[in-house]
């Protein structure tokens, strides 16, 4: 099929990463995707949430998501104080799980990594695109982090090994999936979205493991397994490449 942008079935939409785009966060990366834009900080606290257990390695990792007023045409209220909608609240759940998942908590020491994903523009895909550049930002806030600890902050060594440089264990991205007028399609944007029969949206890591599988049928009815693992072969291809972009990000500047 013929999709309204002139992308083939299996073809991402134009992907664009500014890395330092702020100054204040230890990583602060603008990922745009099509349209779609999201600005993702990383800024580090040298402690650990109050719930964290004192005998437990290392440090956190934690995301918030946050559509800004003027992402969409039709204005977007703010969230509550101290809070965030239901959809927000379950995508930062999303950022914040598909990146521990890559990260080895035990060494980062008692510090807090908190990822903030605010999406200035939505077209689609915004909470993929979140993940892509929140991996980016923290790939740059590791970098931040001291090389030793100071001695009041060192715990006992049975607690866990402080190595910033070995926390990062594998590299992820994330990418939509769907199934338009019967045909599968990588990278959904809000057209596409708005026809799918099935949507899903899956994170994928280097070493080759599925870290989140997200998949519903829109408009009634069903997919097949067949179908399923169809879609999933699609976005682990979309993700792979995403993976070469982050790569080629990374190591610029």
């Amino acid at each position: 099929m013929q999709r309204h942008d002139g992308r083939t079935f299996d073809q991402l939409r134009n992907i664009n990463v500014t890395r330092n785009f702020t100054q204040a966060p230890a990583g602060s990366v603008l990922w745009q995707q099509g349209t779609t834009m999201v600005l993702c900080t990383a800024s580090i606290t040298p402690d650990v949430p109050p719930w964290f257990r004192l005998d437990k390695p290392g440090g956190w990792v934690t995301a918030d998501y946050v559509m800004l007023p003027g992402s969409t045409q039709r204005r977007k209220d703010w969230p509550k104080i101290g809070h965030t909608d239901s959809r927000g609240t379950e995508i930062q759940r999303i950022i914040g799980r598909t990146l521990r998942a890559v990260i080895d908590l035990s060494k980062l020491g008692p510090h807090t990594i908190a990822l903030d994903c605010q999406v200035l523009q939505a077209d689609g895909g915004t909470r993929t695109a979140a993940i892509c550049g929140a991996y980016v930002s923290l790939v740059d806030a590791l970098k931040k982090l001291p090389a030793e600890l100071p001695p009041s902050d060192r715990r006992d060594a049975n607690l866990g090994t402080y190595d910033p440089k070995g926390a990062l264990i594998d590299q992820l991205a994330a990418v939509s999936v769907g199934i338009v007028d019967g045909e599968l399609l990588l990278d959904l944007d809000y057209k596409d979205d708005a026809r799918a029969s099935v949507d899903m949206n899956i994170a994928f890591t280097k070493a080759d493991k599925l870290v989140e599988v997200q998949g519903s049928a829109e408009n009634g009815g069903g997919f097949d397994r067949g179908k399923m693992l169809q879609m999933i072969d699609l976005a682990i291809k979309g993700c792979r490449e995403i993976m070469a972009i982050q790569t080629r990000a990374s190591a610029s500047g």
